[in-house]
């Protein structure tokens, strides 16, 4: 018995796969008929430049001002990725902790732009309202200039009406233990 599976269904239908391994060995014969388009049969190069086969990201030119290294640094970063991680893959060193978007190392104020940040969850949307942002889960909506806080800073304005007894001392050893857990 013959059993005709267009190749293409073995690749899309990712269900269809755990089937046929499941079936024994001699059960069935594959024959693989595929099926071909002239777009298929045109190389790249033969597509015209008109026609952008892939829709393209926005990039933003991002400035950040690292008040505590005295630089400047500047950089493109796309819409839909992480301006920490844009910064990082262009060999800019920006300060931060946990990259999830919970601490405030990486805390900024913007100062023209735009920064969406969703998952943000290391400041308030009474600070974000003022113009902070988080550069670990930060994505650029528009060209961007920001300046790097003072952590301690931003987590007082954060956190700090919950202390009576003024800021918190960082525990660089404990920070260091749930570094190490992931």
């Amino acid at each position: 018995m013959a059993l005709v599976i267009p190749c293409t269904s073995l690749y899309r239908q990712t269900p269809l796969l755990p089937r046929i391994s499941s079936l024994k060995r001699g059960a069935f014969s594959f024959r693989c008929r595929r099926k071909i388009t002239s777009e298929l049969q045109s190389p790249v190069s033969a597509i015209s430049p008109n026609r952008n086969p892939l829709p393209s990201i926005p990039t933003h030119k991002v400035t950040v001002h690292d008040r505590k290294q005295g630089v400047v640094h500047e950089f493109v970063a796309p819409e839909d990725q992480y301006i920490l991680h844009t910064a990082e893959s262009q060999n800019s060193t920006l300060p931060f902790a946990c990259r999830h978007g919970c601490c405030t190392s990486c805390a900024v104020r913007i100062k023209s732009g735009e920064i969406r940040q969703p998952e943000a969850l290391g400041i308030s949307a009474e600070l974000k309202a003022k113009g902070y942002a988080l550069l670990c889960v930060g994505f650029p909506s528009s060209d961007v200039e920001v300046e790097t806080q003072d952590e301690d800073e931003v987590y007082w304005l954060q956190f700090g009406r919950y202390f009576a007894r003024g800021p918190i001392e960082r525990d660089d050893y404990a920070l260091e233990l749930a570094m190490g857990d992931e």
